[in-house]
């Protein structure tokens, strides 16, 4: 279901061709034999309460379709308002490859749940390992085995960055 809820309308299973690498799991979805987006299952261990798991949908080029969270702890009333749509329909229509995915506080343009800024910093650390993994993993013209040090070195400049 998740699958459905952050990807354009689609005539394929998606599940019958999961690639997994480096702790995400990406699914293709096709229209006509088309591709119209693909599926990222990422995580971050950067919540309020440690490790939440998400489904980021991706168009083709690299827009963000939408986004459903799958599973956290985050702290009722708090962090969880990051599954409600006034947080979490910043991001459809935005292309992390010129959207900086980065709350206020932190010299971005997201607005951060209040009172749950970490929460929200969890968020955004999601769907850049997502958008990361899609850009090595899904862009046409690259293997999906290539190995991950172009996220991980990604990661720790954005880190770098953030401090």
């Amino acid at each position: 279901q998740a699958i459905t809820d952050v990807l354009p309308e689609f005539d394929n299973d998606p599940t019958l061709d999961v690639k997994s690498i480096d702790g995400l799991d990406y699914y293709t979805a096709t229209k006509g034999g088309d591709v119209v987006g693909y599926a990222v299952k990422s995580y971050t261990d950067k919540g309020f309460s440690g490790h939440f798991t998400m489904m980021v949908g991706f168009e083709p080029d690299g827009t963000i379709h939408n986004i459903t969270i799958l599973d956290h702890k985050e702290t009722p009333g708090l962090g969880t308002k990051m599954k409600e749509p006034k947080f979490k329909d910043q991001f459809p229509g935005k292309n992390p490859g010129d959207f900086k995915l980065k709350v206020k506080k932190d010299g971005g343009p997201v607005d951060a749940i209040t009172a749950a800024t970490i929460s929200s910093r969890a968020f955004c650390d999601g769907v850049q390992r997502a958008f990361d993994g899609y850009k090595v993993n899904c862009l046409p013209g690259i293997e999906a085995t290539e190995p991950d040090t172009t996220r991980a070195d990604t990661t720790n400049q954005m880190k770098g960055g953030a401090q």
